[in-house]
């Protein structure tokens, strides 16, 4: 193959951290090209020092025999180097063809041309064998098809490196099939492909080669037909990791939580379910079924029509979040982003945020005390920052998590509902999520967990219920479960 980009000794500081240290690598022309590595590996900065977001310390970019000490937006974009982010750029209230053309318009003297933007849209999509209408609103399409436009609108730029960061994250297991069909597609009209994925069975299905990174510094480029998940596990954490789901024994007590014949807005219906001390409870089902809903409900960020929820024995009826905290149950969002961290805030001051007035005495907070809890927290999670005053946006995505998760613990909850407590993260971080689901329990706290990987479900419940439509369809213990049995209960083909 032949060589379109090359990194040569880049390197990006920041004040106590080095983001990446002298990282040279190559990339081929028409390849799908994996990033892999733990949050804080290096991956978001080096993607961004290619789009031109930020500019580097050292080192220059090698691109078609050209050589830059730094790329900008422009200059990036011209050479033809795209970035779909996890977090789209489009603008929900235009139209496929208005967000395909922003900033580029086709345009008749100063007027533009809509009609024609229809067209090259229209036969864009058509290039690409996507089956839609280019005139649909965008805020009316589900993500799937809102990362179609975004691909749609880097080809129409003529991009000859596109790079896709945690692409299908969000996306069912269909779509996941369908944006691989589409990769490929692009890989036929010799487009290049960065991918950044913590999905390591996706790597040997769409990957050519994968290159891994590991606190900043490069560690080894492998063909994919080369190498196995274990072997890129262990250069991803520098360490074995013998087995995915930690092995736990603990007795299972008396119920802690019970839910009954919770109905809510057109989605819930007549759900009931109970999670006894030291029990994992997983949820599985499509998107769509009700599962962060019914966790919404029970944590009284959203109210519910009728029903009964019982905490120890004692009915309780949660308005709001402040209500659900105050009895002891924490919820860990889906979007932790928008709902999980404060992102301007300090790692300190997310981490206290629900537990203040334990550290508060006649409206002053004792600092001492403070810094105590935090210190303990960043150390027994392993967050990785320079400093507690960080700011939570500036850290990786998994330890955005630890935040979260270390935020619920130091507020000494005992119900913990996680939902998706793992998308966007590493293995490694991964395995010390599941390390600390299984201390929670252990102690004799309450767990649910809302998932949408089978494997990881399978893997950490005691017990997996299955929504379909709003309503719990199906109960399988560990003992019974298989993926195909999930499936069939969640597509509605089988109740049990």
């Amino acid at each position: 193959m032949k060589e379109l980009l090359e990194l040569r000794s880049v390197r990006k500081l920041y004040p106590g951290v080095i983001a990446m240290n002298d990282i040279s690598l190559k990339i081929n022309q028409g390849e799908v090209h994996a990033l892999l590595g733990e949050n804080g590996a290096g991956k978001s900065t080096l993607i961004k020092v290619l789009a031109g977001a930020i500019e580097p310390n050292g080192g220059e970019i090698i691109f078609e025999g050209k050589s830059y000490s730094h790329m900008t937006p422009i200059l990036a974009q011209q050479l033809g180097i795209g970035v779909i982010y996890q977090e789209f750029n489009l603008v929900p209230s235009l139209s496929i063809s208005e967000n395909i053309f922003l900033g580029n318009e086709l345009r008749n003297g100063i007027l533009i041309n809509k009609k024609k933007m229809l067209q090259e849209s229209k036969d864009l999509l058509r290039s690409l064998e996507i089956d839609i209408d280019p005139s649909t609103i965008v805020r009316e399409l589900s993500v799937a098809f809102q990362q179609i436009v975004e691909i749609a609108k880097a080809v129409s730029r003529n991009v000859k490196v596109l790079i896709m960061d945690e692409p299908t994250a969000p996306l069912t297991n269909h779509e996941i099939e369908a944006m691989f069909k589409l990769v490929r597609k692009l890989v036929e009209k010799n487009v290049t492909i960065i991918y950044i994925s913590h999905r390591l069975e996706e790597l040997f299905e769409i990957a050519d080669r994968v290159t891994v990174l590991r606190d900043g510094a490069y560690i080894a480029t492998k063909n994919i037909n080369e190498t196995t998940k274990d072997e890129l596990v262990n250069l991803m954490v520098g360490r074995p990791l013998t087995e995915q789901y930690p092995k736990r024994d603990n007795p299972i007590g008396e119920v802690v939580l019970d839910v009954k014949n919770i109905y809510a807005g057109p989605i819930l219906k007549d759900v009931s379910f109970q999670v006894r001390a030291g029990e994992v409870v997983g949820f599985s089902g499509l998107i769509g079924a009700g599962r962060t809903e019914l966790m919404r409900v029970i944590f009284g960020a959203d109210a519910k029509t009728s029903g009964e929820i019982t905490l120890y024995g004692e009915k309780i009826n949660c308005t709001s979040p402040a209500d659900a905290i105050s009895k002891g149950i924490a919820l860990i969002p889906e979007d932790r982003k928008l709902q999980g961290v404060l992102l301007k805030m300090s790692v300190s001051n997310n981490i206290t945020l629900t537990s203040i007035r334990q550290l508060t005495k006649f409206s002053i907070l004792n600092n001492k005390r403070e810094m105590k809890v935090v210190s303990h927290f960043i150390n027994k999670l392993r967050i990785k920052t320079p400093g507690s005053q960080q700011l939570v946006k500036n850290l990786s995505g998994g330890n955005q998590q630890k935040v979260v998760l270390a935020k619920w613990l130091a507020s000494n909850c005992k119900v913990f509902l996680f939902d998706e407590p793992t998308r966007g993260i590493d293995v490694g971080a991964k395995f010390e999520i599941y390390q600390l689901i299984n201390e929670l329990v252990g102690q004799g706290s309450a767990v649910v967990i809302v998932s949408s990987e089978l494997p990881e479900i399978i893997g950490m419940s005691d017990r997996i219920l299955v929504m379909n439509d709003g309503c719990i369809v199906g109960e399988l213990s560990k003992g019974e479960c298989t993926q195909q049995k999930i499936m069939n209960l969640a597509s509605g083909r089988m109740v049990v």
